[in-house]
C-alpha cells in the first residue's frame, strides 16, 4: 500500500510515490530543468562550509579537497556542514567509498542540523553505512510520525533491496525535504520516507564516522510547494 505522495513544483511537477516493502521501488523521474540548481561545493575548497570535530581535532587532518573531490578519512568522528541554513529543497550528492573495512565503513548525510555544533547534533540523517545506505536516523531528539517511540539508536530501515553500488563506484543520494517530510532516493530508487518530522530546516552536513569516502558534487535545488 502506498504510504506517501509528494508533489513538488520546480518548473515541472515531480510526483513520487514511496513504496511499501512488498512493492517495486519507483525510479526518480529526471528533472526537465536545473535552472535553479546551486552547487554547494565549488570543487576547489571548503568555501561555504565549516567543521565540527570530536575533541576539537584539526579538521585538516580529516577533510581535504584534491582534484575536485572532497576526501574524508573517516577519523576522528565529526562533520563538515554548510554555514547557511536551508529548508524546502532537493539535495543531490555524489559520493563513494574509497575502501571499507570492519568498523571503518560508515558515513551519512545530515539534514536539518541544529546548533550548537556537537558530535552529534539534533538532525535527520540519511545513513551512509555500507550495506545500510538509505536508512533514516532521527538524531539528538528529533522525531517523526513513523519513528516515534522507536528510540534514537533505531533507524527507519530502507525499503526493498539495497541500492548501494559496489565500493569504489559513485552513488547518487537524492533527498527531498519539503515542510515536515523527508523522502530519500539512492541511485534513482525511492528507498525511504518519513513524515511529520519535528525539524523542517537547518544546516546540511556530511559525517566523518569511520568510512574512507570521497564526494564529487553537492547540488541544492530550492523547492516551492
Amino acid at each position: 500500500m502506498r504510504s506517501f505522495l509528494c508533489q513538488v513544483s520546480l518548473a515541472l511537477t515531480l510526483a513520487v510515490s514511496a513504496a511499501a516493502q512488498d512493492e517495486p521501488l519507483p525510479t526518480l523521474p529526471p528533472p526537465s530543468t536545473r535552472d535553479t540548481q546551486v552547487a554547494l561545493f565549488n570543487r576547489k575548497d571548503f568555501t561555504g562550509f565549516t567543521f565540527c570535530m570530536l575533541n576539537g581535532a584539526d579538521p585538516a587532518q580529516t577533510w581535504t579537497v584534491t582534484n575536485g573531490l572532497i576526501h574524508c578519512t573517516g577519523t576522528p568522528d565529526g562533520y563538515l556542514r554548510t554555514t547557511q541554513s536551508y529548508s524546502n529543497y532537493w539535495l543531490t550528492v555524489e559520493w563513494r567509498f574509497v575502501k571499507v573495512a570492519p568498523g571503518a565503513d560508515n558515513t551519512g548525510i545530515l539534514l536539518h542540523m541544529q546548533l550548537p555544533d556537537k558530535v552529534w547534533p539534533r538532525c535527520i540523517q540519511v545513513q551512509g553505512k555500507h550495506d545500510h545506505v538509505g536508512d533514516l536516523f532521527l538524531m539528538g531528539g528529533a522525531e517523526s510520525k513513523e519513528h516515534l517511540g522507536m528510540g534514537e539508536d533505531t533507524p527507519l530501515p530502507f525499503r526493498g533491496q539495497s541500492r548501494e553500488k559496489p565500493v569504489g563506484e559513485w552513488n547518487t543520494a537524492e533527498t527531498i525535504c519539503i515542510h515536515n517530510t523527508v523522502v530519500s532516493f539512492i541511485n534513482g530508487y525511492c528507498v525511504n520516507e518519513t513524515t511529520e518530522t519535528t525539524l523542517n530546516d537547518g544546516y546540511i552536513g556530511f559525517q566523518s564516522e569511520g568510512g574512507d569516502i570521497e564526494i564529487r558534487s553537492i547540488y541544492f535545488t530550492p523547492l516551492k510547494y
